[in-house]
């Protein structure tokens, strides 16, 4: 695949490209246990359609379901149902009250509002969509119940999903408390980056060992932080997995200084957090930790941080801090309104609004035949545009294929399956595959269309699949059009607005450091670090995104990528000055020559790429000891 990528241009690339990993076996049983169980009970009681809704809910929130906490899942499954049963109702009411014009209307400006919300982030993203693939098909879906139950039985739907997701155990999980395997695995993770980065210090990988520790600790503030009645860590397990979170920070810290120096490190300092890695895993003791030479401020940090960390695992601690800060509602009100959440906003509508408007011409038009499902058109739409399943082309590729592979797929399936059995037994069997599906785009649409078209052919609609190809080739030069109009506000509006925030974190997070009297606040220190580089991180995916798009997207962001390996270098930079004060109080001669030129040279950047600078952000670098 290497090789692929180097001899085809980057946005077929990314068409080709799959993630890997192994099966998420829970996943698969929850997704079998879900949508195809609730539509037998729907058959058996003679429901069908009410059947139809729930599945159609389950089946959304399993899109959804991805690994990591209990606790998380809570938000990612809930908050997206709740917007879809929202869209749902919307939608029914919508579609038999008002004409077409002023649906396409009302759909359209709901498309506005989704897709500026969607700008906030992966929840956010999740809600929108649902919300707007749910209101075309409460808009164009004929079903008997009134909207109100349509939007009870799709949040029910969504809902049995998530009981399965906090009542099932995660198969393997002996270790502690099973509530708590998606903790301990991430928390786990940590310290496996860390001993990940020390192993590589000195040698090439060290950079993406960087990056790979900064996922590892975005991923467990994720499975940590996820909503709880009370705001506080309310049992002695989930304390203690918060305090071993807060003991990996120090850790974190001078692993990163250490690969910024570029000298290799003993293989004995590498031992302690791996042996803290499966201390975690197991709930068990760590035992005596292998401590490095104290011959350096990083390795004395470490050797610090290692005993901490021993001392955390043995004796317990009180630190249940996750080190972040809640976002307020300006700071949400201000991403919605800027330049990201205006451009994602207006082609969301215009896709939307656009697919809704062929769709009703078509059915008005008899296209559809005497069937009312106009749905797909709108709903296919909304996936294709979008961004975080991937660039604009390789969604488009990804989306046409596997729709004709799904619905070749269920036209082979179909005919010799007896009904309705064999069809509650195919949605079950695509529920279970919807989590190995979602490591490709093309594959997951592949199985959710022979899903879809299982579900509406039990609720009474005949064969559907030569019609569904047309509506998505249909969808496809919708959102290619729609993609590449020059003038939806700032283009790559969202690269941007991802690089500046993390700009502006990198230089909040380098004034704290520098500033006399602050450096004792370690607290705040490390809240400060995480922020920026969970921002960078967030900025590098977007800038690595638009960069396999076609060329005539890409160059929007050209630059950035510059920009954000000056912030990369500049915030390791900045771990390492805390380090050295933290050791002895006064920074090298080193250190401010390297952050005086990094600050110059981001400047420069900037201004190449056309980011903005507010005033104020030019820092004074302090003089070495």
């Amino acid at each position: 695949m290497s090789r692929l990528s180097a001899a085809v241009p980057p946005w077929l690339a990314h068409a080709l490209r799959a993630q890997r990993g192994p099966v998420p076996w829970s996943a698969v049983v929850r997704g079998a246990l879900a949508a195809g169980p609730l539509l037998l009970v729907a058959v058996l009681s003679g429901r069908t359609s009410v059947g139809v809704v729930a599945a159609l809910g389950a089946m959304l929130a399993g899109i959804n379901d991805r690994p990591g906490s209990r606790r998380a899942a809570v938000r990612r499954l809930g908050v997206p149902a709740l917007a879809g049963a929202g869209g749902l109702l919307v939608g029914s009411y919508a579609g038999q009250h008002v004409g077409a014009v002023t649906l396409t209307l009302l759909l359209t400006v709901l498309g506005l509002l989704a897709g500026a919300v969607s700008a906030v982030g992966p929840v956010a993203s999740g809600a929108g969509t649902q919300l707007l693939v749910a209101a075309a098909i409460g808009a164009g879906m004929p079903l008997p119940e009134p909207g109100w139950q349509r939007a009870l039985f799709f949040v029910g739907g969504a809902g049995w999903l998530l009981v399965l997701r906090l009542a099932l155990p995660t198969p393997g999980a002996i270790a502690g408390d099973y509530r708590f395997d998606g903790e301990r695995d991430a928390v786990g993770g940590v310290y496996d980056a860390v001993a990940a980065l020390l192993e590589a210090v000195g040698g090439s990988d060290a950079p993406g060992r960087r990056v790979a520790l900064t996922a590892a600790l975005d991923h467990a503030q994720d499975a940590l932080g996820g909503p709880r009645l009370r705001p506080y860590a309310s049992s002695a397990a989930e304390r203690r997995l918060h305090a071993q979170y807060a003991a990996a920070l120090p850790l974190a810290e001078a692993a990163t200084a250490l690969a910024w120096a570029g000298e290799a490190v003993p293989a004995r300092a590498v031992e302690g957090p791996r042996r803290l890695a499966v201390a975690v895993r197991t709930s068990t003791h760590t035992g005596p930790l292998p401590a490095p030479a104290r011959s350096a401020p990083a390795l004395r940090a470490l050797d610090d941080a290692l005993l901490h960390a021993a001392d955390t695992f043995d004796r317990g601690g009180d630190d249940s801090a996750l080190h972040t800060r809640r976002r307020t509602a300006t700071s949400l009100a201000r991403t919605v309104l800027g330049s990201a959440g205006r451009e994602y906003g207006l082609r969301v509508a215009l896709c939307f609004g656009a697919g809704v408007a062929v769709a009703q011409a078509l059915h008005h038009a008899r296209w559809y035949g005497s069937h009312a499902h106009w749905y797909w058109l709108p709903a296919t739409a909304v996936f294709l545009v979008k961004p975080d399943l991937g660039p604009l082309a390789s969604r488009v590729i990804c989306r046409a294929a596997g729709t004709v592979l799904g619905a070749v797929l269920f036209a082979g399936f179909a005919a010799p399956l007896p009904r309705p059995a064999g069809l509650v037994a195919l949605v079950a069997l695509c529920g279970a595959l919807i989590p190995v599906a979602t490591r490709h785009f093309a594959a997951q649409t592949a199985v959710v269309t022979v899903l879809v078209l299982s579900l509406v052919m039990v609720g009474g609609e005949p064969g559907a699949s030569w019609s569904r190809i047309g509506e998505t080739l249909l969808a496809c030069a919708i959102v290619l059009v729609v993609g590449h109009l020059p003038a939806l506000g700032q283009r790559g509006g969202g690269v941007r607005a991802r690089l500046t925030h993390a700009a502006e974190a990198a230089h909040v997070y380098l004034a704290h450091v520098l500033d006399d009297g602050t450096t004792d606040d370690r607290a705040g220190r490390w809240t400060l670090r995480r922020e920026a580089y969970r921002a960078l991180a967030e900025a590098r995916a977007s800038i690595d995104l638009a960069a396999a798009e076609l060329p005539a997207l890409a160059r929007h962001a050209e630059g950035t990528d510059e920009v954000a390996a000056t912030l990369e270098r500049l915030g390791d930079t900045t771990t390492a000055c805390a380090v050295q004060l933290d050791d002895n109080g006064r920074l090298t001669p080193e250190h401010t020559e390297r952050i005086t030129a990094l600050l110059d040279e981001l400047a420069e950047g900037r201004e190449r790429a056309g980011l903005v600078v507010k005033e104020g952000q030019a820092l004074p670098v302090p003089l070495a000891g």
